[in-house]
């Protein structure tokens, strides 16, 4: 049965990453956020794991977890872990809702609390048995209890929406119910019941907050009863879960030093991790613009979720490994994804599931009238064949153009947004798709390695090679084509690596034309904000210079140290240049 838990633990993950997007633009309570799909995405990401230890699964999810919803969601999975068998996860239902009460002062309907009390009372009513059959009437009753949420809370009344949780938790059950019952997992048969409220309302607007959303791992010796006490009297939205000796702790305040000193005169802060409130929801409250045709890319091209969701462009996610966790790309820490490679952990990539692709697709047809998916090159992911064969199944009005652009890394990232901004002005579908063909012509990347050994661990060239190549300190430069990453050119030092790149700029870019450039960075944003970005502004001072994280499904083959340029120049049809 274990085995089977963590199969259907992982199958409802790939539905919340698949529903993040959409969980995130309907955020509005108990904050305006827009963060709750990011954080259940962060929080869940042990659902990838398997030890064979439920109780270091469930501590993984508690340090995990991120945001009002996250940690209670880890509360409820802490109860959850403790099924046995189907006879057991009523029980087992009934003990994480318990937990989940626990986690927070004052426990609100409306949000998915609601939803937890509607499982455990439909499992009591409609018990597991071997048919499945009784997957149905559960799913059915927490869908209803989503529905229930918009008349609960005035805040998701006003916005026009259900609660994110809720609708996060149902996305994430339906997968998980249906394989503890050994059932098919289809596509969410509820998208077009609750269509109407994932969009907000027209009307809607809500003020902005001030103070930050922090997560906090501390370390306590006192009792735990003095100890909740305590921190319940140090912010707002408190969520607080002990483990061991130790608290994971939610919460929204205005003076972030304030908690820090409250907190440590209660205990060691272990870990901590914060949101800017204001920024967020600042953010979350500016009026998106909606392309005529909606755009959706591969987060292979460097391009990170926040400028996405700017541009309202779809992202469909790889994972990437760090040693035992697995999470989407673009929900990685950079630093500390830097820092581990530094630190020689094991990393990896990996395509998401069939069904999680599938599951995306299926998403944004029914939200968009028209989508253009600009896909990574064939050569490098099986994206594009996938996409095609899902599309003859199930979009007989044409309503999905793809493209297998060939490119991938910021040439994929920079194409993505000269069509989406092309997209908030063109409606003729066909003047979009010939700008694309255009520009993929007119699409160029240089990237700089520092060091062989991380193409080595990816089996991208041999450790020998590597280990001289390092020695001779033998610096290469490459490009993504449609046929793979070509090495173009190779220098000895960081200097070199500049010359390089100033000399195919001189060659490539002329004042009648306009050039939009990507400067790359990894772990050096720093050293190319004051080194390389002011030279660039120099020489050629009608470019628009772009900071930009490089692709980490690109930097986790590349290495620290790796930086790049990528540069589109404005399409002519008389230009028939190659990338």
């Amino acid at each position: 049965m274990y085995n089977t838990l963590m199969n259907a633990l992982a199958v409802g993950y790939e539905r919340i990453v698949a529903w993040a997007d959409i969980l995130d633009r309907i955020n509005v309570y108990p904050v305006p956020d827009g963060d709750t799909g990011r954080n259940l995405v962060i929080t869940l990401g042990a659902c990838r794991s398997n030890n064979g230890d439920s109780g270091a699964q469930i501590r993984e999810f508690l340090l995990s977890a991120r945001g009002n919803s996250g940690n209670i969601v880890a509360g409820f999975l802490a109860g959850l872990l403790t099924c046995k068998d189907l006879a057991s996860l009523p029980a087992s239902v009934e003990a994480g809702r318990n937990l989940a009460y626990r986690a927070v002062p004052n426990p609100q309907q409306g949000t998915m609390i609601s939803l937890f009390d509607t499982l455990a009372t439909s499992l009591k009513r409609t018990p597991p048995e071997e048919t499945g059959i009784w997957v149905e009437s559960v799913i059915h009753d927490m869908e209803k209890a989503v529905k229930n949420t918009r008349d609960q809370l005035p805040e998701l009344k006003k916005a026009g929406v259900v609660d994110a949780g809720a609708l996060g938790m149902l996305v994430f059950l339906d997968p998980f119910l249906n394989t503890l019952a050994g059932r098919a997992v289809k596509p969410s048969l509820f998208m077009d019941d609750l269509k109407d409220s994932y969009n907000l309302s027209e009307t809607w607007q809500d003020q902005k907050y001030q103070g930050y959303c922090v997560d906090v791992l501390l370390k306590v010796q006192q009792q735990q009863g003095e100890i909740i006490k305590h921190i319940m009297d140090v912010g707002e939205s408190v969520v607080a879960m002990p483990d061991g000796d130790c608290f994971k702790v939610h919460l929204h305040a205005r003076d972030r030093e304030r908690v820090k000193q409250d907190l440590t005169a209660i205990g060691a802060i272990l870990n901590w991790a914060e949101d800017d409130l204001a920024e967020q929801t600042s953010r979350f409250n500016e009026l998106r613009e909606n392309q005529t045709t909606h755009i959706m890319t591969d987060a292979a091209g460097s391009i990170t979720r926040d400028l996405a969701q700017r541009l309202g462009i779809t992202l469909l996610n790889s994972y990437i490994a760090v040693g035992d966790r697995f999470l989407p790309e673009t929900y990685i820490d950079p630093s500390q994804f830097f820092a581990a490679m530094k630190a020689g952990a094991k990393v990896s990539t990996s395509q998401a599931s069939i069904a999680e692709r599938h599951e995306c697709y299926n998403n944004v047809m029914k939200l968009h009238d028209r989508v253009l998916y600009l896909c990574v090159g064939s050569f490098y992911t099986g994206n594009y064949n996938v996409a095609v064969k899902w599309k003859a199944d199930h979009d007989p009005e044409n309503r999905m153009t793809i493209i297998d652009t060939g490119v991938a890394s910021g040439k994929l990232g920079l194409l993505a947004r000269a069509v989406a901004e092309l997209a908030l002005t063109v409606s003729d579908l066909s003047e979009i798709v010939a700008f694309v063909r255009g520009a993929i012509q007119n699409v160029h990347e240089y990237i700089f390695l520092n060091r062989l050994q991380f193409l080595a661990a990816g089996g991208r060239m041999s450790k020998t090679g590597a280990f001289f190549g390092d020695a001779l300190h033998i610096k290469p430069i490459i490009s993504p084509y449609p046929d793979g990453a070509r090495k173009i050119g190779v220098v000895r030092n960081s200097k070199d690596q500049v010359k390089f790149a100033f000399r195919r700029l001189e060659q490539r870019l002329s004042k009648d034309q306009k050039v939009t450039l990507l400067l790359e960075y990894s772990d050096n944003r720093e050293w190319l904000e004051r080194e390389v970005k002011p030279e660039i502004e120099r020489r050629f001072p009608w470019v628009q210079v772009i900071m930009q994280l490089l692709s980490l499904t690109s930097a986790a083959h590349m290495g620290p140290g790796s930086w790049g340029i990528a540069f589109l120049t404005e399409y002519t049809e008389k230009d028939d240049s190659h990338a």
